[in-house]
């Protein structure tokens, strides 16, 4: 039994596979283990092997939480050279999972140590646990070790899944990348496959040769957030064992906005009715640690305004399993307690896109997709660093629904522009009030 563990704010999977007597397989296993917990729980599970199929960009591993918590073993490339007690292991090696082995596979092209664990019951494959190899419809993105290696590593891509594509077409696909992630090139909404349905559908395996694949796996790569460039070597070195994360409080009268950075994860109408000057929105939501991730730099000091209903395990845990783990606490009371200045930011519907500026913060595939005509394109992402190629005029921005619109607004009113609204909707809203058509294709 393979129990998928799916974060759906960073678009991944970990597994969690029963291997009988109470012991548990955990692959690709995130420092947020509440979910792996909940599942292991559930099954009277002790999790026993914790691998990871390479040193992860978007997220802390928890493998050495379950080493330190279960006493289990860490099975990970000998190539990634982690500088903590693991298994080392290379290519055609084999862990014996008491009945079940664990035979791993050399795919580099989304790292360079990248393996895939192929699952064997006696000499029969099963499963192959492929990380970001091939994935549902696509394969992960191999620009994330640099620009200078981004071309051989697809090169190493197109060769590693065709050596998974190898496998017999019954044999299931468990890929740690999926649909939300920034790591992976478009794919579609499933998380797991199976070889042969890969072979049939997966464009990537269709390229007619190499060069044709390097072009289609390149073409579809997006930007992504900054500190996807610190966290693979935070992984090699490895991220500490933590407590139980908490938010401690921080009285209103010793809150200074000019020490910490103020991130409101009220729900956009609450950070529209009044909110601390200065403040940053990042709505609490499933992405909320992607963009505190890309909002913040690593180490800034940061104070969180909730709401009382708003779950500070969930904020905390977001912000520890991608290392923002400079939290000085939250407001004590929320704003009820805060009697400082207070501003404002106007929200409107669709009809309040008639006449003035807009600017749209989504990202370029959603962008070329279909877009209000005439409005300025910077991707949220871009924005802290761009915000001074926003003319100081009356603005709306948008995105799809209103959270990234509204994180960008509080950037702007942060840059000291006045005259900011946010858009609750999206370019479909404005098509459907005006009856005008989108425009598609880049700025």
């Amino acid at each position: 039994m393979v129990i998928p563990i799916v974060d759906e704010g960073l678009g991944n999977s970990s597994y969690l596979m029963d291997l009988g007597d109470g012991a548990a397989l955990a692959v690709d296993a995130g420092r947020d283990l509440r979910g792996l917990r909940t599942a292991a729980a559930r099954h009277g599970l002790r999790v026993r092997f914790a691998a990871d199929t390479h040193l992860h960009a978007d997220f802390l591993t928890g493998a050495l939480q379950l080493a330190a918590e279960d006493g289990a073993a860490i099975l990970a490339s000998a190539d990634g050279h982690r500088e903590f007690p693991h298994r080392g292991l290379r290519d055609g090696d084999e862990v014996d999972l008491g009945g079940l082995r664990l035979r791993a596979l050399a795919t580099p092209g989304h790292t360079g140590e990248h393996l895939a664990f192929l699952l064997l019951d006696g000499t029969a494959p099963v499963g192959v646990f492929s990380g970001g190899s091939l994935i549902v419809g696509s394969a992960a993105r191999t620009d994330l070790c640099g620009p200078e290696r981004t071309e051989a590593l697809a090169r190493a891509q197109y060769r590693s899944l065709r050596r998974l594509a190898e496998l017999p077409d019954q044999v299931a696909l468990w890929p740690t990348h999926g649909a939300g992630s920034f790591c992976q090139a478009p794919s579609d909404a499933r998380r797991t496959s199976t070889i042969g349905a890969e072979k049939t559908a997966n464009a990537l395996l269709q390229a007619a040769d190499e060069d044709a694949f390097v072009t289609r796996l390149l073409a579809g790569l997006g930007s992504f957030p900054p500190y996807f460039l610190r966290l693979a070597e935070a992984n090699r070195l490895g991220p500490p064992p933590l407590g139980e994360p908490a938010l401690a409080p921080v009285d209103a009268a010793a809150l200074r906005p000019d020490e910490a950075v103020v991130v409101d994860v009220r729900p956009v109408r609450g950070f529209a009715a009044g909110h601390i000057p200065g403040a940053i929105s990042i709505p609490l939501r499933a992405q909320f640690a992607s963009w505190l991730g890309w909002m913040l730099e690593p180490g800034t000091p940061y104070v969180i305004v909730r709401d009382p209903g708003q779950d500070a395990g969930e904020i905390v845990w977001q912000a520890a399993k991608i290392g923002y783990e400079a939290c000085a606490g939250e407001l004590a009371g929320g704003m009820d307690a805060w009697d400082g200045p207070i501003e404002t930011i106007d929200v409107v519907g669709a009809d309040g896109l008639d006449g003035g500026q807009v600017l749209d913060v989504r990202q370029e595939a959603e962008y070329v997709a279909g877009h209000v005509p005439g409005a300025l394109h910077i991707e949220l992402g871009e924005l802290p660093e761009r915000v001074d190629r926003v003319p100081d005029e009356p603005t709306v921005v948008m995105c799809g629904h209103g959270e990234r619109a509204m994180t960008g607004a509080s950037l702007l009113r942060r840059a000291g522009h006045r005259r900011v609204r946010v858009l609750v909707g999206g370019a479909d809203d404005w098509h459907r009030h005006t009856g005008r058509a989108l425009l598609q294709g880049p700025a």
